[in-house]
């Protein structure tokens, strides 16, 4: 499969290029007048697309954009009496969009599983030839964010944006093309068109939260990576330990990449006095994987659930599904079967928007679908041990155990996302079980995969404070706690992180800082 994203090159944002973009751009919001911010974030957004990358790209944003413009507007204009017509115009705007998706990134995820199938059944070689495309980045962000506006506009929870510049801004804000998150129209849009004073705490506010972004960034994932990438590209070297440790890595530099992307994106949007959506809130304090699933790619998770779970419960499938399973199985027997059949379609969903691979599919989606339904169906047994135990359900010995074991099952999908293909990654599980050899863990084994033991100390270190910040998130807002310090310790503390990025982080001439891993999706 070869699809391939428009690359950030000069213009990443942890690149020197974007800091001096942004710090331009930033100046100029607040000294134009309030009434063409606005307008003046859209040529920002304009330009950010035509420099990042192939600049003939954001032709497919503004394609999606005048779709949906065209779509809504026709909506509004359709009385509520024809519904047939409202119905037909929905779904246009509908295909046209995920038309769009699926020909740039999935057209060859179906040829390959064609392919595949074909192979099984004896065919020799490959019935249909793969084709490359070049697909805009945040594709997947940008469209999500437009068909939900699309939809609730259909359903009356939200008006019709008139002005196609305005609707632009909300499909093409260039923080958000990079990793997200996904909006909402009708809780995000009106933010963006309307005015913002100057105002010293929000903007500083959001530097520090870049700040804090670039660190986990610059000093944790891409050391992080370096270890990553020496045991998944060598796989057949490494076992037992060796997989299950940069297994473990790649948890925390896929949280560090994604979570660090997110603070600097709502960082940088609130010191433009626009608050996006929160993507993550202490993801690795989870007791269950339905929970870590709330707390993890939030964004993503209210979107599957608010229009695909529950348009599919109300469905007419669904709803004579259900009335038979019930007449069957008994009321409460017969409505967990339908959750669980609609949560496969959610999750096989959740599984194909992070790419057009099975391993995706298997790391991202059905695994964890898998694992929530028995979750739930052996919630009462495990409940039940507990109480013949006598141990208390929400002491720390039970939650720390939940906690662990959540994590765990998170890194089995993540083997999967990250290896090159489901055939290596089960490849790679067999060769972590089949070989026992914890003493890599203290007889140095560990700094011979691409970190020393000065690099790996920065990463323990650096983990241990992204551990209690997180300890501290669960209890409120950090930046709040240290702007109640006196003034000289909140100084100390920003500047000591700011000269950490600076000092530790990995970046400069001749290297070249890895792009987000959800930048491609």
């Amino acid at each position: 499969m070869r699809v391939f994203y428009g690359t950030i090159m000069v213009m990443g944002i942890t690149s020197f290029y974007f800091l001096c973009f942004f710090a331009v751009m930033l100046i100029f919001y607040y000294c134009i007048p309030r009434k063409f911010q606005w307008g003046f974030l859209l040529l920002c957004s304009v330009s950010y697309c035509l420099f990042a990358g192939q600049w003939a790209l954001i032709l497919y944003p503004v394609v999606s954009v005048g779709v949906c413009y065209t779509g809504t507007g026709m909506l509004a204009a359709t009385p509520a009496g024809e519904e047939k017509k409202r119905r037909r115009i929905l779904a246009m705007t509908i295909l046209v969009n995920v038309g769009i998706l699926f020909v740039l990134k999935y057209v060859n995820f179906l040829i390959n599983t064609v392919n595949g199938a074909a192979g099984l059944l004896g065919a020799s070689g490959k019935l249909i030839s793969g084709v490359d495309f070049l697909a805009p980045l945040g594709i997947s962000f940008y469209t999500f964010s437009l068909l939900g506006y699309v939809i609730d506009v259909y359903y009356g929870l939200a008006e019709h944006q008139k002005n196609g510049l305005k609707l632009a801004l909300y499909g093409l804000y260039f923080p958000n093309l990079i990793s997200g998150p996904i909006l909402k129209y009708r809780e995000d849009a009106e933010q963006f068109f309307a005015p913002h004073a100057f105002d010293y705490r929000q903007v500083t506010r959001g530097l520090q939260r870049m700040v804090w972004g670039f660190f986990k960034k610059l000093v944790i994932a891409e050391r992080l990576g370096i270890l990553v990438n020496t045991v998944y590209g060598a796989y057949e070297t490494y076992d037992g330990a060796y997989i299950w440790v940069a297994t473990a890595c790649y948890a925390f530099q896929l949280y560090t990449d994604f979570s660090g992307c997110m603070d600097i994106v709502l960082g940088m949007s609130e010191s433009l006095g626009i608050v996006l959506p929160e993507n993550f809130r202490t993801p690795f304090f989870s007791k269950s994987v339905a929970e870590y699933w709330r707390r993890w790619h939030i964004t993503l998770g209210v979107w599957m659930k608010d229009y695909v779970f529950y348009p599919l419960l109300r469905s007419k499938l669904f709803t004579d599904l259900n009335k038979a399973l019930k007449e069957k199985c008994g009321k409460k027997r017969g409505k967990q079967y339908v959750t669980f059949a609609a949560m496969f379609v959610l999750w096989f969903t959740v599984g194909v928007w992070h790419g057009g691979d099975w391993k995706f599919v298997i790391g991202s989606g059905l695994l964890h679908w898998c694992y929530i339904v028995l979750e739930e169906l052996l919630a009462p047994g495990f409940a039940g041990l507990l109480a013949k135990l006598r141990l208390n359900a929400e002491g720390r010995l039970v939650t720390g155990f939940r906690i662990l074991r959540t994590f765990f099952l998170v890194c089995i999908g993540d083997l999967f996302f990250r290896a090159a293909s489901v055939r290596d990654a089960f490849l790679m599980l067999a060769g972590a079980v089949r070989h026992c050899n914890p003493e890599i863990l203290w007889d140095g084994s560990l700094l011979a995969l691409g970190l020393d033991g000065i690099e790996a100390a920065i990463v323990v270190f650096s983990l241990l404070l992204l551990w209690t910040v997180s300890l501290f998130q669960r209890k409120g807002s950090v930046r709040d706690g240290i702007a109640k310090r006196a003034l000289p310790l909140r100084w100390v503390l920003w500047y000591a992180l700011l000269f950490a990025v600076i000092l530790l982080g990995c970046y400069g001439p001749g290297y070249s800082a890895t792009e987000f891993i959800y930048q491609g999706f």
